[in-house]
């Protein structure tokens, strides 16, 4: 199955934000390159918040490009089989930890925003961080820094914060 078809079937499973989500859908019928960065129109990228329920915490990346504390991710990649494997590999890749694990469940929400270089139809997951998790800072990255639930408002922008929200309401932590 090709990352697109798996977009597809994983859009149309996600039930939450129908309007957002059908927009993504759309950009996938219309885009049949829709899934990679040379997509002019705007793409799917996939993100993972890493979270550590056990001690009430998110690993957040202060952005090279955007000097904005956000949750890990990006660009999917041909590599990518699926939109959950490409936001595992960014989640993974940005935080530095290994044995990252996704939250069950499929995607967590949808944000749809504009960068740089496009429109970011950003496909949004958790990862559960291990005990003991050390992370690691990458290239892409200013900083890294473990926020208590309550700071991420004062730190981020909405989209973050709703993603927490959200995670938070799914894991009941």
């Amino acid at each position: 199955m090709s990352l697109h078809d798996d977009a597809v079937l994983v859009l149309k499973g996600y039930e939450d934000q129908p309007e957002l989500r059908q927009t993504y859908l759309d950009h996938l019928a219309a885009h049949p390159d829709g899934m990679w960065k040379a997509c002019a129109d705007g793409h799917i990228t996939a993100s993972g918040l890493v979270i550590d329920p056990e001690r009430g915490r998110v690993l957040l990346t202060l952005h090279r490009k955007l000097r904005m504390w956000l949750q890990m991710g990006g660009h999917c990649e041909p590599d990518d089989v699926s939109l959950s494997a490409a936001a595992l590999r960014e989640a993974t890749e940005e935080s530095g930890i290994a044995g990252l694990t996704l939250v069950p469940g499929g995607p967590v929400r949808l944000d749809r925003h504009h960068t740089p270089c496009a429109w970011h139809l950003d496909v949004q997951y958790a990862a559960l961080a291990p005990s003991g998790a050390v992370e690691a800072i990458s290239d892409e990255s200013l900083d890294l820094r473990w926020f208590p639930y309550d700071e991420v408002p004062d730190m981020a922008d909405t989209s973050v914060t709703r993603l927490v929200e959200a995670t938070r309401t799914r894991l009941g932590v």
